[in-house]
């Protein structure tokens, strides 16, 4: 029987330092039925003449500008065939055996539409990475975690979350999915450009009747940042308008209503609670972020295409405040927040 065909395509963007490092890895890979692609964003380096000179047996899809992350994968996946699709930070680095536990996990189980392997950091090989860890958290205003991660505070990996279980969402570093069902959602909005279109996408396809999983017994290394560094303006911006976005376009009107207020309320407690620090380039993006949410309300969510609600209990949600746990009561590690709910819940 023919194993599976998985097309692992990164979106590089001025990343020929990254692909020169982690090409060899990935190209070690044992999987039979596997090949690789690089799309490339409009990048302004050698990316591409460094590929064609170095790795002919490559693919090439070339966008000619730089489209975003999810723009760059939408415009390139129109061109990949494939059962499977990996969808692969260039500055990741994967492991021996990482692609065949992904392959088996959802050939096993069709209901699971998408997972990711576990992702630790290249710099800190011990510890989970910021991205993804050991799989993507929601809680119920909106802010994402991870096994293994709860804002910036990430764990050592003792082996803590090795289990195979459903997630809310998986990393977009290194998501692998089922190529038709990421068509047949819609694939990334394309008007996120960058951050937390990988969730949004996730939580699509648990409305769509699939799950999501973390699949630890594949793992990688990442490094992280490898665009826009942590901090920078152009980040924070994004994260923080298109987290309001993905809640205004997933959540039931009964909790939007409000959800979203109370949530633009904890933003700008953080945007000043950063100015004594002299970070107002954060209190800024944070404020420009608010602004562009409610012009996005005003001319772009007209357009969206109607979605089925949930068709089932959504995992990997959190119905607490990871922000107050984290901050008012010092709890660092995902099981102090999530693990004694769960027993509760057994017993």
């Amino acid at each position: 029987m023919d194993s599976p065909s998985v097309a692992v395509v990164i979106l590089n963007w001025n990343g020929r330092s990254f692909l020169e490092r982690f090409l060899p890895f990935l190209t070690s890979t044992t999987y039979p039925n596997m090949r690789i692609i690089v799309a490339d964003n409009g990048s302004t380096d050698d990316s591409v003449t460094f590929l064609r000179t170095h790795y002919p047996s490559v693919g090439q899809i070339l966008n000619q500008e730089n489209l975003g992350f999810a723009g760059g994968y939408n415009q390139a996946l129109k061109e990949v065939k494939a059962e499977y699709y990996v969808l692969l930070n260039s500055d990741v680095e994967v492991t021996p055996g990482w692609l065949e536990p992904m392959v088996a996990l959802l050939e096993k189980d069709g209901t699971i539409g998408a997972c990711q392997p576990k992702l630790l950091s290249w710099a800190q090989r011990d510890a989970f990475e910021y991205a993804g860890g050991a799989g993507g958290w929601l809680d119920a205003f909106g802010y994402p975690f991870c096994r293994g991660r709860i804002f910036d505070h990430c764990e050592k990996d003792r082996g803590q979350y090795d289990d195979a279980s459903p997630v809310f969402w998986a990393s977009g570093a290194a998501l692998f999915i089922r190529a038709g069902l990421f068509h047949s959602v819609g694939g990334f909005d394309g008007y996120f450009f960058a951050h937390q279109e990988e969730i949004d996408l996730c939580w699509r396809i648990q409305r769509a009747g699939h799950r999501v999983y973390a699949c630890p017994a594949s793992v990688v290394f990442h490094v992280g940042g490898g665009t826009l560094p942590k901090g920078n303006a152009r980040k924070v911006f994004l994260n923080f308008r298109n987290n309001l976005i993905m809640l205004y376009k997933n959540l039931p009107w009964s909790e939007k209503i409000w959800k979203i207020p109370f949530r633009i309320m904890l933003d700008a407690v953080s945007a000043w609670k950063n100015i004594p620090a002299g970070e107002f380039g954060y209190f800024l993006a944070v404020v420009k972020a608010h602004f562009a949410f409610f012009i996005w309300i005003c001319f772009r969510q007209a357009k969206l295409v109607p979605y089925p609600r949930d068709t089932g209990q959504l995992q990997g949600l959190y119905r607490g405040n990871v922000a107050w746990d984290h901050f008012v009561k010092g709890k660092k590690l995902f099981s102090q927040i999530v693990k004694p709910l769960i027993f509760a819940q057994q017993q």
